[in-house]
């Protein structure tokens, strides 16, 4: 085995391993504070959509599994941030409880290949403005809000660096393109939004 794979395999386990945290800073940060400003919700909607199809899309083609586990690990944390969100924001109704089911039927449809697979195909080439759509949602509700209280810097640091690992390790394992474009744009605007949280958060402990 060459050097480079083994570094490959080495920084996947290290972002596996980091994912499985990813998201608790900021759910942590959330039930500290039992608040949700400064989150964007369509930000996260955004983001689960963009993870679904990524773990449907590595999983329905046999990638390596290392090569994506990070996805479906993040993705039962988003599920804990997204309700504690709309908790705290009261959004959680009849119409919400209903769109959370017909997630769920379409989620499984696509990892069972029980929906047709050019599904994922279309959906794919998609997921990089997805994924940036989120991040600059929440990059927006910072700057509108002008309060990075509920917003934990150490998820996004931990975004920014894990996107990074995962353009190295998507090059070694399968140089698609599609996914090599969706990490390098994450990096850029993990990178904006932590910056911007870190901007804010010290700018209210000047006021105060």
């Amino acid at each position: 085995m060459s050097i480079l794979r083994l570094l490959s395999d080495g920084l996947s386990i290290i972002t596996i391993s980091m994912c499985l945290v990813l998201k608790v800073p900021q759910i942590k940060k959330i039930l500290d504070s039992k608040s949700a400003v400064g989150i964007s919700v369509m930000g996260l909607l955004l983001e689960l959509t963009s993870y679904t199809i990524m773990t449907c899309y590595n999983y329905t083609n046999g990638y390596g599994i290392l090569s994506y586990m990070d996805y479906p690990i993040i993705l039962i944390q988003e599920y804990v941030l997204i309700f504690l969100v709309l908790k705290y924001l009261n959004l959680i109704n009849t119409p919400m409880l209903l769109a959370v089911f017909g997630y769920f039927l379409i989620f499984i449809g696509l990892l069972t290949n029980s929906l047709p697979k050019t599904i994922l195909t279309i959906m794919v080439p998609l997921c990089t403005p997805i994924s940036a759509s989120s991040k600059v949602a929440q990059l927006l509700a910072i700057l509108k809000a002008k309060n990075a209280d509920a917003v934990s810097p150490k998820t996004w640091m931990l975004s920014a660096f894990t996107n990074l690992t995962r353009v190295f390790t998507t090059f070694m394992d399968s140089a698609d393109i599609l996914l090599l474009g969706n990490y390098t744009v994450s990096v850029a605007l993990s990178s904006s939004v932590l910056f911007a949280a870190l901007h804010y958060r010290k700018i209210v402990k000047k006021e105060e």
